[in-house]
């Protein structure tokens, strides 16, 4: 099991922030990310947030999108489309998504729109 399966949500959140902001995007727009991967409004997230909510319990809790499936490529040099441990790969997919954010592509595009 990885360790990165009990680390709370919340304590990787401000990276992910400071991680899109120092690229010119908005913690608005990683939200909207997160929403679209989890289907977490504000308020489920606010609220995962402040419970200090696990990776496990976070995703445990998470309506997946259905197009999730459709986010590929690398992560950490890894694809994230042949990633074998599901909870894994649905943490690999945000950190894609964070990364597409940052890397200035469009909302459209980084939504699978």
């Amino acid at each position: 099991m990885s360790r990165i399966f009990t680390t709370s949500f919340a304590s990787v959140y401000p990276h992910y922030v400071a991680k899109v902001e120092k690229k010119g995007r908005t913690q608005a727009e990683l939200d909207e990310v997160i929403q679209w991967l989890t289907g977490f409004d504000e308020p489920a997230l606010s609220a995962h947030l402040a419970a200090g909510t696990t990776f496990e319990d976070f995703f445990a809790d998470a309506s997946l999108n259905p197009r999730a499936s459709s986010i590929t490529g690398l992560v950490c040099g890894v694809r994230v489309e042949n990633v074998e441990d599901p909870l894994m790969q649905k943490i690999r997919y945000l950190d894609k998504l964070v990364d597409e954010l940052a890397k200035g592509k469009s909302m459209e595009k980084v939504l699978r729109d």
